[in-house]
């Protein structure tokens, strides 16, 4: 597994190249970002553990294949892992779209929704 990955990174996409250059040296927000790294069965284009976040890039599917990154999402997401995907032609060409895309996911929500229940006004 460690030897595929060592070779995904040595050949990595135009797509994938182009998100590295923004994701590397803790360039967004001082979180550390690896690519192309081992979790369980799965190697994923990149993985910020700090933040419990993995970005994938994707090229041209399948139906076949959208069912694989279904259920790869769901294994990743019960071991709490947030996940976030991309097209290639999204990263080529809407790089500043795809790395604010990213930079909200990682940005803490100014006014976060109510956590239930409901406000109590004044007494009559």
């Amino acid at each position: 597994m460690r030897d595929r990955a060592r070779k995904l990174r040595a050949s990595m996409t135009d797509a994938e190249r182009r998100l590295w250059r923004h994701l590397r040296l803790r360039q967004l927000q001082g979180l550390k970002f690896r690519r192309q790294v081992p979790i369980g069965p799965y190697i994923v284009d990149f993985v910020s553990f700090e933040a419990r976040l993995i970005i994938e890039v994707d090229g041209g599917q399948n139906v076949e294949r959208a069912m694989e990154d279904a259920r790869r999402t769901a294994w990743l997401n019960e071991r709490g892992f947030e996940v976030l995907r991309f097209w290639d032609n999204e990263v080529l060409l809407q790089s500043e779209a795809v790395q604010q895309a990213i930079y909200e996911k990682l940005s803490p929500h100014p006014n976060p929704p109510p956590q239930g229940g409901r406000e109590k006004g004044p007494r009559e």
